[in-house]
This record gives structure tokens, sequence and C-alpha cells, in this order.
């Protein structure tokens, strides 16, 4: 087997997770008096880190790109966290690679504080040996990072592992650590920004995953 580590994104890649994230950004926009925007632009924000965006969308300073995650949070860290859905596929294709032995690990910018308590409501966290995330006061938030933060405190061999994603920051993240990367077509990015990001394999659903991997 070539591949024994999976290292997973979480958002657009084993949850669903638009609305809830898109919901909290429209609170936030609100509060804030910022004009509103299209669902297309809403979109842009499902994957790469928060503030970042917030700052390019808007056109705004570090700090107040700071200031825009937290009044996003007031919503998310409740309720937004919950308007989500595991992708149909998903469990199944974790424990097929399970099965097979495939160490399963997780990377997101997400905070790890809200990965975790993703899997374990929606019943997905005893597949994973390690859950990676950011932290919540904006540090490590970059897609390199916390995937070299789960490397690192896991052990991995690099030439073995894999990351899966369905934006370019995961398929740059994984280059820039040195790992094999895979996209999906099934979360928020097309096939043409993963491709041009450099992806080595694409996934058209989640069952495809663990075809690809344990052939």
């Amino acid at each position: 087997m070539r591949y024994t580590t999976a290292i997973f994104d979480l958002d657009g890649t084993i949850t669903d997770s638009g609305p809830g994230i898109m919901n909290a950004i429209r609170y936030a926009v609100k509060k804030r008096g910022l004009p509103e925007v299209p669902e297309e632009v809403l979109r842009s924000f499902i994957g790469p880190p928060l503030k970042e965006q917030f700052q390019s969308v808007f056109g705004l300073s570090e700090e107040e790109g700071t200031v825009m995650v937290t009044t996003y949070r007031e919503y998310y860290s409740d309720k937004g966290i919950f308007e989500n859905r595991v992708y149909d596929g998903v469990p199944e294709m974790f424990e097929r690679l399970k099965s097979a032995g495939v160490r399963i690990l997780m990377a997101t910018s997400k905070p790890e504080k809200y990965a975790k308590r993703i899997a374990e409501h929606f019943g997905f966290s005893q597949y994973f040996d390690f859950i990676g995330g950011a932290c919540m006061d904006g540090r490590r938030t970059d897609k390199h990072e916390v995937i070299e933060y789960v490397i690192e405190t896991c052990g991995v061999s690099r030439d073995a592992a894999v990351m899966i994603g369905d934006r370019r920051h995961d398929i740059i993240g994984a280059a820039k650590a040195e790992i094999h990367s895979m996209g999906v077509l099934y979360g928020y990015g097309s096939l043409e920004e993963l491709e041009k990001a450099g992806a080595e394999m694409v996934a058209a659903e989640p069952g495809d995953i663990s075809q690809i991997l344990l052939k």
C-alpha cells in the first residue's frame, strides 16, 4: 500500500458546512455594517483562513479582519457550527480506509476546538487518530502550518502521506509540506482550481477516495 496516512480537510471534504459558515458571515457583515455580498462571494469563505478572506473581500486591515472573525464566532460557535451535514458516502469511505490499515488524521484551518466538536456531534471522531486545526487566537491558520503541525505531532512519514481537500489551499499546503495531494470535486473548489494548484489526484465522490488510495 503506497499511502499509509490520509490527512483530511474538514469543510467541503468531510462535511458540507456551507450553510452555517455563510449564515455566520451574513451575521457578521450585517452587524458590522458592511455591504451585503452575493452567495458566490460567501462561498469563497469556505476553506480559506477567515481573517485573510475578510480582509481580501472587504478591503479590511488586519485588526478589522480580527474583529470580523470575533463577530462571526458569535453566531457560529452556538448555531452555525451545527448547520452542517456529513457528505453521503464519507463514513463508508472512512471504514474502508480504516479496515485497510490507513491512518486517518485531520488538518483544518477551522479552530481545532470547533473541529473536535463537529467530529463528536456528527459521529465520525472515532475514525481519527488525531484532529489538528487552528488556534482560537488566530495562530496556525495557514493550511501549510496546520499540516506541518499534524505531521510533526503524529510522526507522519511524508512520502507515504496524502492531503485530501476541496480547495487550492489544501493542495498548495501539501506541496509545501512535501506530501502527496488529492482534490475532491464534491466540495467548494472546482476542477480548474485544484488542477491549477497542482493536485496529483482528483476524486469526484467520497467513495473514489478509498478506491484511489487502496489501489
